[in-house]
Order: structure tokens, then sequence, then C-alpha cells
């Protein structure tokens, strides 16, 4: 009996130290958040610095001073260490002037990250104004929480010693922070198919769908209920859904914008286990959706056949241009234009040009700045047809043809494309001409650096009207911003894309267009990520400069406009 009693407490002390020696700070998971200037920061970018120190602010509290000092104070001794520092503005104040206003009263000098629905401060357990996260981008997890005091110097310290082996919580004293959203929905969870399932038919399923574009299809309960970890990072890095601009920078019509009151909704109800509930029938499993293969505005006034395109199962393509003769024996007005992709798995992008006989558009077109007859392209995530802005059109000259530009990328699996697209004339000529202008600038990016600007700029000639905006990098496109400087010296921003992604380039249409007089210089600057925490990053040794194919970059941004005054 003793032998035994031995052996089994041997066996717990075993336990018990491996226990200790595999312990794991607490995991929160990564996160992402807009700052007050307009810039993205995301945890897991963050892995070049040994920690991230995040103090909860809210200027309504009385103590919020002393807390800024503390944090100051921290910052002095560690910053030079590799230790990043910001504030995280958590009392869910969603006006922007007014959080830049209070800013520039308490002199932050630091990032203010704005979490306007709270789902960051909630994920950290922060609850005062005043308390301080310390994280580790590595491996997402939480070092320490409670007051910038000694306490936090120490984890500190361990954290950049390498061992930092659990999370440390002391009691903070600040002002407590309110959550109202949270209470509402700890007492009464969102329902899923009155609150949730709606949300998810608008924002998510025409793309998460069978056949769709998406990963996996988001057509059931029990979808959403195993997806939902998944789900809830996305949702919270700003991943899905793909609105990469800035929400204070100009409106757009087709960027597909979550609120934050749905984005709540969603994160609680997922916090909450997914649930169910009780209605008798699951909303998505209802969804319809238009067969992405069928004309979305009726039969066409004239189809383009793509040629026959064999893609193999692996290698690297060239781009492929092809000059399609069109029959017209008069001029013609295209008011909408509809791609239906052969394959779209393989399918990276297809330009289309309206280009005189003998003539052919070379490249990404465009990498001089040049203003063509750009028909439309088709891109990922580009499934819809597109209709010019009213009153307006694409211009196609009798005798001229389409120069179509195709570029695939092979998938593992040989397949056959063959792309089609339709062209919806105007019975008579619109009043303006829709021209694309591409401003694109030189530049060389040198291996492993993390933000490396780029800037090309144009001038018009005569008054326009900008209709939409679109960039286009490639993997290493960190951001970029649209502007246009006035002849008066004024400056009006239209568009920020402060978390460029390749994978989704539509052209963002203006729900206001911007009148720009004669001589009005545009400006289009940004940032390229080459370095390893880049995570889309194929190569971060290589230097680049211009070049066709996706592990090349291109540095290019396209001005869709019509004159100020009536072509006919």
């Amino acid at each position: 009996m003793m032998d035994k009693l031995r052996e089994l407490v041997i066996t717990a002390l075993a336990i018990a130290l491996t226990s200790s020696v595999y312990a794991l700070p607490d995991r929160v998971g990564d996160f992402a958040l807009l700052d007050s200037d307009g810039s993205f920061h995301q945890l897991s970018r963050y892995r070049n610095r040994e920690a991230l120190v995040l103090m909860s602010f809210d200027s309504s509290c009385s103590s919020i001073a002393t807390a800024i000092s503390q944090l100051r104070s921290l910052q002095m001794d560690w910053s030079d260490q590799g230790v990043a520092f910001a504030f995280l503005e958590s009392s869910g104040e969603a006006d922007i002037e007014t959080i830049r206003t209070t800013k520039a009263e308490y002199g932050l000098d630091l990032p203010l990250l704005i979490d306007n629905g709270q789902l960051v401060t909630e994920t950290l357990s922060l609850s005062r104004a005043g308390e301080v996260a310390i994280l580790d981008p590595e491996r997402l997890t939480l070092i320490y929480r409670g007051t910038a005091l000694e306490s936090a110097v120490q984890s500190l310290a361990r954290e950049i010693a390498g061992t930092a082996d659990n999370t440390e919580v002391r009691e903070s004293e600040g002002c407590e922070l309110n959550f109202p959203m949270r209470e509402i929905h700890l007492k009464t969870i969102p329902d899923y198919a009155t609150e949730i399932a709606p949300i998810i038919g608008e924002q998510c399923a025409s793309c998460h769908r069978e056949g769709g574009i998406g990963p996996f299809a988001m057509d059931s309960h029990l979808m959403l209920q195993g997806w939902s970890p998944m789900i809830r990072e996305v949702l919270l890095t700003k991943r899905m859904p793909p609105t990469q601009v800035d929400p204070y920078i100009g409106h757009f019509s087709n960027a597909r914008y979550i609120s934050d009151p749905d984005l709540q909704r969603l994160v609680h109800w997922i916090d909450a286990g997914a649930p169910r509930g009780d209605a008798s029938t699951d909303p998505l499993t209802e969804l319809q959706f238009p067969d992405r293969r069928e004309w979305q505005l009726g039969e066409p006034d004239y189809i383009v056949k793509g040629p026959t395109h064999e893609i193999p199962a692996t290698g690297v393509l060239d781009y492929i241009n092809v000059e399609v003769e069109l029959p017209f024996e008069e001029d013609k007005w295209v008011q909408a234009v509809q791609y239906i992709a052969g394959d779209e798995s393989v399918l990276h992008h297809l330009l289309s040009y309206v280009t005189a006989p003998r003539e052919e558009v070379q490249g990404e077109a465009a990498t001089v700045n040049t203003a063509t007859r750009f028909l439309e392209g088709y891109a990922p995530g580009k499934v819809d047809a597109m209709t010019f802005p009213e009153n307006t059109g694409v211009y196609i000259p009798e005798g001229h043809n389409l120069s179509m530009q195709f570029h695939y990328t092979p998938n593992g699996r040989a397949t056959v494309d063959e792309t089609i697209l339709g062209l919806y004339m105007h019975d008579d000529p619109p009043a303006y001409e829709n021209f694309t202008q591409s401003v694109s600038g030189m530049f060389r990016i040198p291996p492993y650096v993390e933000n490396h600007p780029a800037s090309a700029e144009y001038v018009f000639s005569e008054d326009v009207v900008v209709t939409g905006l679109r960039p286009h990098m490639h993997f290493r496109g960190k951001d970029m911003k649209f502007r246009a400087e006035l002849p008066d010296g004024s400056v009006r921003e239209l568009l920020s894309v402060p978390n460029y992604s390749y994978a989704w380039q539509p052209t963002y249409a203006l729900e206001q267009p911007a009148k720009l007089p004669a001589g009005t210089m545009v400006h289009v600057t940004g940032n390229f990520d080459n370095s390893e925490y880049n995570p889309a990053n194929p190569d971060p040794s290589k230097e680049l400069t211009f070049g066709l194919q996706s592990w090349d970059e291109m540095f290019i941004g396209y001005w869709t406009y019509h004159s100020a005054e009536p072509t006919n």
C-alpha cells in the first residue's frame, strides 16, 4: 500500500512540475484597430517588438492624468528595449473629432487606438480607465493587467528575459469603464434567427456560400457555430468584412461597412456559445442568391467570349494579352459591364480596354501616367455587374476593339478557363465620357524594410468629376492614400486604405463625386512592408522594383472620372 501511495505522490509531483514548466500566459488572440490618425495597428504585426503595452483611456475619468504620467514613465524606461506603447480609447466614444480634440488636449504623443465597440477592451478584460495590459505579440498572450507601477516593471522584465510563463493580474484603482452593450447582451443573448442570421445574410453569405469565393459556406446555424472561433478572429482583426477603407475619410457606396452594434452582436453571441435559439426554421438555410453565372441585369446587348485558356496545375504564367475584334458598325456607349469568370479559382484578374486597331495595352495598364478608355476589370471578390455613374459611359468608337489582359494563378489543379463579359449599351449617347487615369511612381524596395514609402502625382488640365478610386499594389502593399491638392492650396482627403489587401481590390465608388478644378494635383502616397513580419510576404530578402508577377510589386492609383463639361 505504501509503495502504491509513494508512486501516486511521485506521479502527482511530476505532473505539477511539468505543468509549471509548460505554463503559458492567458491567450487573447489577435486583434486590430485604427488609431485617431487613421493608421492600422494589429497585435501580430508587433512581432518585431518585445512587448506591446496598452493603457485604457477615458477622458471623463478624473484620475486619467495620473495614469498617463505613469505610462510615460514606463515608456521612458522601456521603449529603447523594444517595447511599444499605445493608448486604447475604451470609453466607446464614436465621434472622431472629439477623440482627436481630446488627444490634443492631453498632449498624447503615443497612438490612440479607437475601440468604438469596446470589443478589444473586453477581450483584454480591462475594466478601469488607466489600466494597463502588457501583451506578447508573438504568442498573442496577456502578460500583465493592472496599473503601470512596479509590478508592471517586473512583468516586462520577465517578458524580455523570456521567463514570463503566466499572466499576472493586479487590482487597478481607476474609474470603472461602462460596457452598456455587453450588459444588455449578458442579460439577453442576441437571438440567432432575428439578429445574427440577418447580419450574416447581408454581410457575409453572398461570398460564403456553396460555390462562392469564401473558403467555407455560412448556410446554416451548424456551419456558423462550427466556424465561430475563426469568425470572431477575422472580425476582430478587421479581415472581414473586407472593408479596407478608413471610415472617417470619404464614404463609398460599395465599401462593406459593418456597424459597431452589429459587430458587438456577433462577437457577444459567439462568446455566449453561438446558441441556436428557439426558432423553428433556420433563416440561413432559406437564403437564395442569384446564380453567379447568370446575367444580373438581363440579357446583355453584346456578349464578348474570351478565348479558351488551358491552365496547368502548377507553374508561373505570363500575362496573356488578347485583342478581340468588335463587330460594331457605329459608335457605341457602354452603360454597364458584367464578367462571368470561367474558373474564378485561377483567374486572378482580367482587365479590358478599348483600343484602336493595332493598338495593344501591355502590362497592368498603365504603368505610366496616362488616361485610358478602361472598360472594366475582374478581380477577386468583384463578381457583381458594374454600372457606370448616371449619364456617363465608356465610349467605343466605330472600328475599335477590345484589349483583354488575363492573369492566371495555378492552384494545384489543371483546369480550363473561358470567361465571358456582357456589355449593356446606352440607347443614346450619355452626356459624359468615362475615363480612368492611372497615377504611378517609380520605387525600389530594399530587403527586410518594414515601412518603405512610395508616392506619385498627376495634374488634371481640365475640370473633372472623380467618381471612383482604386489602389493597386501586390503582396508587400501596406497602405495607400488618395488626396487632391486644389489650385488654391487647399487639400481634400478622398480615400485612405490603412490595411491594404492584395486579395480584395474593388474600385471604391464615391457616394459624393469629387469635383476638381483644372490645375488640381492629385497625390497617391503609400507604404510597402517587405519585412518578415508581413504575413503575405513571399520573400523578404528580395529587393523589389516594378514587375508584372504577383511576387513583384506595383504602385498604381486609379482615378475614374469624367469631364465636368458635357461631351455630348
